[in-house]
């Protein structure tokens, strides 16, 4: 198991070093002038070369990178251009908003995705098995955007029951309860999509495990129906296991929409505000740290997989 686990962060550097090389050049060849884009075109010809020079603008491209990558492997990220702060201090608490954020719609995905999932396993033309297909079906349709504004009409403008966005109530000092309570509206409006194709694999998975012959041979050897459904369930958590990496990862980087519209102070909304700003040393050091952490989940899942299924430690 550490030969594999080895193998697998070995396998980790080229794709992260490709990953900055495309970070780093799709930041840096956005069309348009960063400078002029941060201090107006009327700004003095002096605070315009300071800011290029800062920003190390009359340099060679492979120099500038060169220079971004070593200091980034130091943790060094460079200067918030807009907040005049290191961008790792910014990045810092938006990555653990983000990370509760996500872990609470990640809960909900695999939670409301199992249990959607396994309603029709047993007879897939079953009443049952088609509302839970209809009910995936339509989660996976619906628009992020549009489920997260339909939340916020409905449950903070006409029925009150939670706030429309932020993640504390100034007037009464916050706490634990306040923030699990303004985590509600943005974890579902996150979970959706994920929910619905966790839903639909995992279901496909384990009725296809419930029509094998293992459970036919368990069925024979007279165990009972909860005992059966027990051992399918294992047979078919690789594919939870699977699908729910990819939507936890999916779930890092593409809570933009839903950060945004909730005020939820992440790396999303970070990164949408460094965007507007044309502030790139943030953007570069946000768009990486969502990088890493994708990558790092794909090996953490990869990990798991292979615990569960130990036939898969010699696939590479």
């Amino acid at each position: 198991m550490r030969r594999y686990l080895l193998r697998r962060l070995l396998l980790a550097v080229p794709t992260l070093l490709g990953v900055t090389v495309v970070v780093f050049a799709a930041v840096a060849l956005v069309p348009g002038d960063p400078v002029t884009a941060f201090l107006g075109p009327g700004a003095p010809a002096e605070a315009r070369e300071r800011l290029a020079e800062r920003l190390g603008l009359g340099e060679p491209l492979p120099v500038r990178y060169g220079h971004w990558l070593w200091h980034a492997l130091h943790g060094d990220l460079g200067v918030s251009v807009s907040a005049q702060r290191p961008v790792a201090d910014l990045l810092g608490p938006a990555l653990g908003q983000t990370l509760l954020l996500a872990g609470a719609a990640f809960l909900l995905v695999i939670t409301g995705g199992t249990l959607l999932g396994a309603l029709g396993a047993g007879r897939p033309e079953g009443r049952r098995a088609r509302a839970g297909r209809a009910v995936s079906t339509l989660a996976v349709s619906a628009p992020q955007y549009s489920v997260a504004l339909l939340l916020i009409a409905v449950f903070a403008v006409a029925l009150r029951w939670f706030p429309a966005g932020g993640t504390r109530n100034l007037f009464t000092g916050g706490g634990t309860a306040d923030q699990l309570h303004h985590l509600v509206l943005p974890a579902v409006a996150a979970a959706l999509v994920p929910l619905g194709l966790t839903a639909r694999v995992f279901g496909a998975a384990l009725s296809s495990v419930l029509h094998s012959d293992l459970a036919d041979g368990l069925r024979a050897r007279g165990l009972r129906r909860a005992a059966v459904l027990r051992h399918c369930v294992h047979n078919a958590s690789p594919a939870l296991l699977t699908i729910g990496g990819l939507q936890l990862a999916y779930l890092l980087e593409g809570v933009v929409f839903v950060e945004t519209l909730f005020a939820w102070p992440g790396v999303g909304r970070l990164l949408y505000d460094a965007l507007t700003a044309r502030d790139l040393p943030l953007v570069q050091g946000g768009v990486l740290l969502v990088a890493v952490a994708f990558v790092g989940v794909n090996i953490v899942v990869d990990t798991a997989h292979a615990l569960v299924d130990p036939r898969l430690r010699g696939a590479l």
